[in-house]
């Protein structure tokens, strides 16, 4: 298994985007990877836009982030409340500083513009925040999937394959 030993922590919030938080957690546990969730409350019930049940393993208070190596923000409308949470901002901080892999998916910019780590780095997103991307001073580029050094984005459920390869390629190295 190619990410046997890897760690990978995933954020939460209601009114994530279903398949963006679904797939990558479910194929990086196909590679070996420890994947953990985490929500503002620990073993809550979260729910995705469209109605899929997800229960967290961790509240955000609870997360000691240097033992992970990605972490991963689904789309949807979550991203707009989890970057309201200074323990969301300090974890994608930190995890940009160590230069360990942030993925992020469609809406997902918004909390890495809340997070200041945008500066020259080249993105994708759902194309609805492009300029909110291009004005924190990232590089868009309308592609499935880009890979900028640790950071690794997406735009929408249908580039989740791409994601996912470029996900574990970034993981594994």
């Amino acid at each position: 298994m190619r990410l046997e030993n890897k760690k990978v922590l995933t954020v939460i919030e209601n009114d994530f985007e279903d398949s963006e938080l679904i797939y990558p957690h479910y194929r990086l546990q196909e590679e070996g990877a420890v994947c953990h969730i985490a929500g503002k409350e620990a073993e809550k019930t979260y729910y995705g836009k469209n109605g899929v049940p997800v229960v967290s393993d961790f509240s955000l208070d609870q997360i000691y982030i240097e033992e992970y190596d990605a972490i991963l923000i689904p789309g949807g409308w979550a991203p707009d409340k989890l970057r309201r949470y200074e323990e969301v901002i300090k974890m994608v901080k930190y995890m940009n500083d160590q230069k360990r892999i942030i993925g992020q998916i469609c809406h997902a910019g918004w909390v890495l513009i809340s997070a200041d780590i945008l500066q020259g780095v080249k993105v994708t997103s759902t194309p609805g925040i492009k300029d909110d991307m291009t004005n924190a001073g990232a590089e868009w580029h309308n592609e499935e999937v880009v890979t900028d050094g640790h950071i690794v984005s997406s735009r929408r459920p249908p580039d989740l394959p791409a994601y996912g390869r470029a996900l574990v390629e970034a993981i594994e190295k």
